[in-house]
């Protein structure tokens, strides 16, 4: 008898064998595929279980692309779903970036100045601009804008809205560069900036193109925006996993998600 229990020494031998050729060919397979191969297959495995039809950008915007072909004007948008309950004081999500290809978008800004810098402040293309009185006005809810600056001569005053604007992502601060003296300059650069914004469920739903734009306009566009979200999560101290699904949709096509890196 052979050291395999029961079996015959010919028959261990062949058994065993059998088990390491079996062994040798699923290695052989398996260093067959290359290093990228062997990671995306492993993502598409974990996209599979999670998300079912997950497709890599590329492949689903070429599904929207060819779903929307007689619209060549409707819109590529992104929804990012993140996981709120993995952060402490869980704030409404609010950035801004500079997207490869501009995505024009009307944005109400108001700006606390007096004297010259509020003249500025017109002429740049401000929408509401004032002093003291202005102050008074945002804390009665008088006014509804997307962006907000202040000159440092004002901010003091300002001050006295941070339970007001903090929440909602505009309290001007110098580390955002909304405190300053350079007031055409900073309306420029936000008229540039494109607003990304979450609902109360910490759902982020934004453009990144249209159907007839180039596929490197539109996932640069979304390459950018995803980046951004990994930059929220290091400032909001979130150490889990924050983002949990993303899909691409179009106007009138299906949503789709996406294969996303770990």
């Amino acid at each position: 008898m052979s050291f395999a229990t029961g079996l015959s020494a010919p028959v261990a031998a062949s058994a065993i064998s059998k088990t390491f050729l079996a062994g040798s060919a699923s290695t052989i397979a398996r260093t067959s595929l290359t290093a990228h191969q062997q990671k995306r297959h492993a993502s598409n495995k974990k996209a599979s279980t999670h998300l079912p039809g997950a497709m890599t950008f590329t492949e689903a915007l070429a599904v929207l692309k060819a779903k929307e072909v007689r619209k060549p004007t409707h819109l590529i948008e992104v929804h990012i779903q993140t996981n709120p309950k993995v952060e402490k004081h869980s704030q409404p999500i609010r950035t801004s970036v500079l997207l490869k290809k501009p995505i024009k978008q009307d944005s109400v800004i108001l700006v606390f100045a007096e004297g010259k810098l509020a003249d500025e402040a017109r002429a740049a293309g401000a929408t509401i601009v004032g002093g003291p009185e202005l102050v008074k006005e945002v804390e009665d809810g008088k006014h509804k804008f997307d962006k907000c600056i202040s000159t440092p001569g004002m901010y003091p005053s300002v001050t006295k809205l941070a339970r007001i604007l903090g929440p909602k992502g505009v309290m001007p601060t110098a580390k955002k560069g909304t405190v300053t003296e350079d007031i055409a300059g900073v309306i420029k650069a936000q008229t540039a900036a494109f607003d990304v914004r979450g609902d109360k469920n910490g759902v982020v739903h934004t453009i990144i193109g249209k159907v007839n734009w180039e596929q490197q306009d539109i996932e640069g566009n979304f390459q950018i925006i995803m980046d951004q979200m990994k930059v929220l999560s290091q400032e909001r101290f979130v150490k889990k996993e924050w983002i949990k699904n993303v899909y691409i949709s179009s106007t009138q096509g299906p949503g789709i998600p996406l294969i996303t890196n770990p």
